[in-house]
């Protein structure tokens, strides 16, 4: 609060001490050389020198200081929206390019911070400045200030049609920042496939395309400044002219002393430079108004995830149940429907079905990932939406099948940063999960880089790491996203021999492919569109002969045959 009056005390200050100069020079023609003052010449001169050290320090101290203040609002905000976004529903991220929102969170932001560090004081600071301007010029003389402001109407019409079209464009140029990001974002991404499929070509010409619409949004703001500011010299020069003129007429009737006439020059000079410049500064203000919208939208977006409950106990018992749980990513188009079932403390539950069934679905609902629309799901008796969040989540271990590493070491990618987790639990867990002898063979061990999504692991490694991540957490219930299907036979028989030893005493829920991986699961379930067609151990749903007999019979035919 200190750091922000002052800088409005630099403002005033800054407004009053350009304006004063021409006052000064003004008397220093009139009186001083006029009358042959040698000495009070010398006075006026040091005081101009001093008046201009004062201003340079007092300009100084203002940009500064307001850069200053506007870097840590904009710190403030970027905080804020990242919290925010980090709080929102996969449903959000589902229809959102990922480009999208990096443009909101850098970007958008970035052109904020021109705005509060350029753009708000500094024109907050020339409006003031014009103000006091007026007021000198009004009190030197009022006749010649209405002649100089003769031409001030045409430059705020001028002005307002600029501004109008310069948002117009500015809005252009943001959407075509953001298609740009996304394309980008995506395809790099994503560049294994358009190599593989050799489609260079193909989206190389997408990209120009989108490249040209930024073009041409840009130049089209280029075209409105290149308009612009020649007009606005050609009435500031109008203006000047006018001036001359009319104080020159006065001077030969001896009604005016030529000081008047040249303070009144500067004065023009300065009145239509702060004008031109918060014209100049529509760029950024336009701009920030565009991004500061687009981060409201943003900001207000409800698609988050309540954190209601208040339930954090110390431990779970780890007990599951789904009751009559009905659920859509879409309205009215369930992918899950009338799904009931219980999971036991220490018990296995196995979920199979065809693409497309529901089954990660279900796992996605236990973590709260997704909000049912229909029923309740319940752990240790109580509804998870009376847990609090992160005490939930922090009891569900997840091992998905898409294994994501950040650009970090293997020991960030295990405990995310949390510092309450040693190295001897991360190799601990390592250790249990088998993955210990691989980690330390990497160079540094630990401390060695994956690089971005793990691109220099392998698929097997990748996977075991994500199993140490879930571990080293010790919650109390497992879920296995067909943790095994990415994976060659060899590293599959380590991961399951790891996966027994995880799922000793904690609730277990396994999506598999493989129906070899489940066989000793307590319960199968059998998912078919989003409804639960067969339910028991696997002899039982064998001897029902139905769909999951059926599976079976395939797998293992594929298999024979691949032994053949």
């Amino acid at each position: 609060m200190t750091q922000f009056w002052l800088l409005v005390l630099l403002t005033i200050a800054l407004a009053v001490l350009v304006p004063i100069r021409p006052y000064l020079i003004q008397i220093t023609i009139d009186n001083d050389v006029a009358n042959g003052d040698f000495d009070g010449l010398v006075f006026m001169i040091g005081l101009l020198i001093v008046l201009l050290v004062a201003q340079a320090f007092v300009q100084y101290a203002h940009t500064y200081l307001s850069s200053w203040l506007g870097q840590f609002i904009i710190r403030d905000i970027r905080t804020s929206l990242y919290e925010h976004i980090q709080k929102l529903r996969l449903k959000f991220f589902d229809k959102t390019p990922i480009g999208r929102l990096v443009t909101r969170n850098i970007s958008d932001i970035e052109t904020l911070a021109d705005v509060f560090s350029q753009g708000i004081a500094m024109m907050i600071g020339d409006l003031l400045q014009l103000v006091v301007i007026l007021i000198f010029m009004f009190y030197t003389d009022w006749k010649l200030t209405l002649v100089s402001l003769s031409t001030l109407p045409i430059l705020i019409f001028a002005t307002y049609i600029f501004k109008e079209k310069i948002k117009v464009s500015f809005n252009s140029v943001r959407t075509a920042v953001s298609n740009l990001n996304s394309f980008v974002q995506e395809h790099i991404t994503g560049m294994s496939i358009v190599q593989i499929f050799n489609s260079e070509e193909r989206e190389l010409e997408k990209f120009k395309d989108i490249n040209k619409e930024h073009k041409k949004a840009n130049i089209k703001s280029v075209m409105y400044y290149s308009v612009y500011f020649p007009v606005a010299e050609v009435i500031q020069a109008i203006g000047i002219g006018l001036v001359v003129w009319y104080g020159a007429v006065k001077m030969i009737d001896a009604q005016y002393q030529p000081g008047v006439l040249i303070a009144f020059i500067m004065y023009i000079q300065m009145f239509f430079r702060p004008i031109r410049m918060i014209a100049d500064r529509f760029n950024t203000l336009q701009m920030g108004i565009v991004s500061s919208n687009r981060l409201i939208d943003l900001l207000e977006n409800s698609e988050h995830i309540p954190n209601e409950g208040s339930r954090n106990p110390e431990d779970l018992e780890g007990r599951v149940k789904f009751d009559e749980v009905w659920f859509a990513y879409n309205e009215d188009d369930y992918v899950l429907k009338n799904i009931s079932f219980e999971v036991d403390s220490g018990q296995t539950i196995a979920l199979v079905g065809a693409t497309g069934a529901g089954k990660s679905s279900v796992i996605n609902l236990l973590s709260r990932f997704y909000e049912i629309n229909k029923g309740s799901i319940l752990v240790d008796g109580y509804d998870i939406d009376d847990y609090e969040l992160s005490a939930l989540r922090k009891n569900i271990g997840v091992v998905l099948q898409d294994v994501f590493l950040f650009s970090d070491t293997i020991e960030k990618n295990i405990t995310l940063g949390n510092d309450d987790i040693s190295r001897e639990q991360v190799m601990k867990a390592a250790e249990l999960v088998g993955a210990r002898e691989f980690i330390e063979r990497l160079p540094g061990g630990l401390d060695y880089n994956v690089m971005e999504r793990g691109a220099t692991l392998s698929v097997g490694q990748r996977q075991l790491i994500s199993f140490v991540r879930a571990m080293v957490y010790d919650p109390k219930i497992i879920v296995l996203d067909e943790a095994t299907s990415s994976v060659d036979t060899e590293t599959e028989e380590l991961i399951q021999l790891a996966i027994d030893r995880m799922m000793k005493g904690r609730t277990s829920i396994v999506i598999a492919h493989r129906l070899s991986t489940i066989q000793h699961a307590d319960k199968i379930l059998v998912l078919e569109q989003g409804e639960i067609k067969e339910s028991g151990s696997h002899d039982k749903l064998l001897a029902k002969d139905g769909y999951y007999a059926q599976l079976h019979k395939m797998q293992y035919k594929e298999v024979t045959n691949k032994i053949a």
